[in-house]
């Protein structure tokens, strides 16, 4: 395709997205699920209908006509655009609640006019003094915006921004939600607020006891019956066995237990493992029924086979429980009961529901050991639960997602398991860095609340090298630029959240691509930090994970820029060794600045083979560009980043991790997904080794070698490690793939030959 040819969407996906969302909506037997498919087709319906029009135009940062690009779009999965202004729409509650309470007509250009006088302003300064609101979309912080501007003499910038509103004020939401105060140690964040806990808390106390409550009753019922009929046939045994004589009175109290088993089955039904026949406690009752026959005389007669399965089953119990009335036993089912008397987990959900409902709503716990706590006396009387019950780890689970503390902590105790949740969590700490110089705390809340709003603004889908929209775009952020207070301070501390993220994410997600999300906020970062003098001086390229499948065959200049960086670092590593990474040329890419995106993407097709157009084809281009920068691991290194206990560790984690996926290829639909995830791992992990002396790279190389894993795993990384001794001993590998040379990578235009069941005659080819 000619690189100036615009790309347009084409309207098959939103359509077949309508199409599933409607018949989830339609057949789905939760009524959840089905409300919440019909509201997803109502939103996919606006852009099929929107692209059948010409109304919007998918693929454009600007995509609804009339709205200017700081207006935040409803955005559907995958990017497409509704035509909906997500700020727009009914009136919110809040809204409605002000609208009552003054008498305005309902409607957002009543409201908006009332904040602009004394009253409403007035109104609108309490809040911003106080904190107690909450912004869900960026729109909803710009009339707060106006106060500050007002109060700090700005009438200009004020006005200016008045200007930009007006047009839309009968249409967006500019106000924002009454919410608790919520205020955090400084370093600290929360992953679930505690409404988000309470909700899922309360989704397990209405669900009712359940397998727990089947699990009481097997123990307070069926285990002592099960030990009755053990011991009733037990008073049978002889030499050879059980049934080897009948005692006077036997048969009538064995009818009895059978009369008694037929009354406990239909009152207790939780639990169904006494009916199967393959259990012990079946085959003792059939047994007995047998036995005491039809006239409960005590005459049945077993045969050979009934009498072998009685035996063995009785065998079966004693030898793992002990005779019924043994210490053994009798130590059993003293422990068991103990357990039927716990509290079960909705009781104890409702109990923690309770205790988080002092806590605002939208903070976090920061106290989950006093949230955790055993029942207490007076606890137990309200929720009849015992007293000193423990919390059970699912539910502990669950409000742990919600403790406040530093960001490692949280990782540590396992509430931040991967980097796409680590992302989520940055918003706030970079929110922190923004506003590091203000000295006033209402300015600071505000300008935390405008940067977390818009860092949940959906990504629109863009063609054509196309741009998000950045936070300083907004109008009411930009006006309010000039009271952010020192400008090296926030460049300093932006510059130090950097480094404390990479070394977040080098220490333990070493083997997973930065997210997007990530990226995004390390970009923001990196534009605040520009402008430091040397040797504080940034200039950190970030660079996203492109989709294949809208692949054009160019990139942004930015990300020339991350390669001409990241080859001053790699150049005469084991990395670029192994990619066979040309840093001069790289570097010379810098000589013509007008060119750098468009010579850069040239290297790529070269490198991948000049492969097909084709969403695998593109893949391979764009695995190239992620070899050749790095994917963010150079700039990050740059930054003064460091794995916690050092790179020869980092590359093992990762190592690890291709490992792991890779050794789920035969339990998997996807396997190339695994694959490509498993070498953008292994990529990972060939960085963080060319960070180490040659002694340590020799030393981690052999432990690869010799890791104990599965065989086909073994095979498959066989010949990745081939060429990675080659590349450690000093050997250049040629930029491509070549006989002889079979380097690991994710992508592949035609088969991949790790899919291959004997890859092992890959490696068996003529050495470098």
């Amino acid at each position: 395709m000619d690189d100036t040819t615009p790309l347009h969407a084409g309207p098959g996906y939103p359509a077949g997205r309508l199409l599933k969302e409607l018949a989830t909506a339609a057949a789905h037997d939760d009524p959840a699920v089905r409300e919440a498919a019909e509201r997803r087709a109502a939103g996919w319906r606006r852009v099929v209908e929107g692209m059948a029009s010409g109304r919007l135009s998918i693929g454009s940062r600007t995509p609804v006509p009339g709205l200017p690009a700081w207006v935040t779009p409803e955005v559907a999965h995958g990017g497409f655009a509704t035509g909906e202004a997500a700020a727009a729409g009914p009136l919110r509650p809040h809204e409605l609640d002000l609208v009552r309470r003054h008498g305005l007509d309902e409607d957002r250009a009543a409201l908006y006019a009332h904040h602009l006088t004394e009253e409403g302003l007035s109104h609108l300064g309490t809040l911003l003094d106080g904190g107690g609101y909450a912004l869900d979309q960026p729109e909803q912080g710009a009339l707060l915006t106006v106060v500050r501007l007002l109060r700090a003499g700005d009438t200009g910038a004020a006005l200016r921004l008045l200007a930009e509103l007006d047009p839309f004020a009968a249409v967006l939401c500019f106000t924002p939600r009454p919410a608790p105060v919520r205020d955090l140690p400084p370093g600290s964040v929360f992953r679930w607020s505690v409404g988000d806990v309470r909700a899922t808390l309360a989704a397990v106390a209405s669900r009712g006891p359940g397998a727990p409550n089947a699990q009481r009753e097997a123990l307070a019922v069926w285990n002592p019956f099960a030990d009755r009929l053990l011991s009733h046939w037990l008073e049978t045994r002889g030499e050879d066995g059980v049934d080897a004589h009948r005692p006077d009175g036997w048969a009538a109290r064995g009818a009895g237990l059978l009369d008694e088993y037929e009354r406990l089955a239909a009152e207790h039904t939780l639990c169904t493992k006494h009916r199967r026949p393959k259990e012990n406690t079946a085959i003792l009752l059939a047994a007995l029924r047998e036995a005491v026959g039809p006239d409960g005389d005590g005459t049945g007669v077993l045969g050979a086979r009934r009498r072998g399965l009685l035996r063995h089953a009785v065998t079966a119990v004693t030898a793992k429980r002990g005779v019924p009335g043994s210490a053994g036993h009798r130590a059993l089912r003293a422990g068991q009961a103990a357990h039927a008397a716990l509290p079960t987990h909705d009781v104890l959900a409702a109990l923690l529901a309770e205790r988080l409902s002092a806590l605002p709503e939208n903070s976090g716990v920061p106290d989950p050991a006093a949230a955790l706590s055993p029942v207490t006396a007076g606890e137990a009387r309200d929720f009849d639960a015992a007293e000193g019950s423990a919390v059970p780890a699912p539910l502990r689970a669950r409000v742990e997602k919600a403790v406040v503390a530093p960001l490692e902590d949280l990782v540590n105790l396992g509430v931040v398991p991967s980097a796409e949740v680590l992302a989520s969590l940055v918003p706030a700490l970079a929110a922190a860095a923004e506003t590091a110089a203000i000295g006033d705390r209402a300015t600071a809340r505000l300008v935390a609340a405008h940067h977390e709003a818009f860092a949940r603004r959906r990504s629109l889908l863009l063609l054509n090298l196309g741009s998000q929209v950045r936070r300083g775009e907004l109008p009411w952020v930009r006006e309010l630029e000039a009271h952010h207070g020192s400008a090296r301070v926030r460049r300093e501390a932006a510059r130090a959240l950097i480094t404390r993220l990479g070394d977040t994410v080098l220490t333990h997600f070493p083997g997973t691509l930065t997210p997007n999300p990530l990226v995004s906020e390390l970009g923001g970062l990196a534009r605040t930090a520009e402008g430091l003098a040397p040797p504080l001086q940034p200039d950190f390229p970030f660079v996203e994970e492109l989709a294949s499948d809208i692949f054009l065959g160019a990139f942004s200049p930015k990300f020339a820029r991350a390669a001409r960086r990241a080859a001053r670092t790699v150049e005469g590593t084991l990395y670029a060794r192994y990619y066979g990474i040309d840093c001069g040329r790289l570097a010379a890419l810098e000589e013509d600045p007008g060119r750098g995106g468009p010579g850069f993407a040239e290297l790529c097709l070269e490198r991948a083979g000049d492969p097909p157009t084709s969403v695998a084809g593109n893949g391979t281009v764009i695995e190239q560009a992620q070899i050749l920068t790095t994917h963010n691991l150079a700039a990050l290194a740059e930054a003064g980043s460091r794995p916690a206990d050092g790179w020869a560790a980092a590359a093992r984690r990762a190592h690890l991790t291709a490992v792991r996926l890779l050794g789920a290829l035969p339990r998997v639909y996807d396997a190339l997904a695994h694959v490509k995830n498993a070498a953008f791992a292994w990529r990972q992990a060939v960085f963080l080794l060319s960070r180490c002396p040659v002694r340590e790279q020799r030393e981690v190389l052999a432990w690869m070698e010799s890791l104990e894993a599965p065989s086909h795993v073994r095979e498959r990384l066989a010949p990745a490690l081939v060429w990675l001794r080659a590349a450690v001993a000093g050997d250049h590998l040629p930029a491509r793939d070549a006989d002889g040379v079979v380097r690991f990578l994710g992508w592949s235009a035609g088969r991949h030959w790790m899919l291959d069941i004997a890859p092992e005659a890959l490696y068996r080819r003529r050495p470098l």
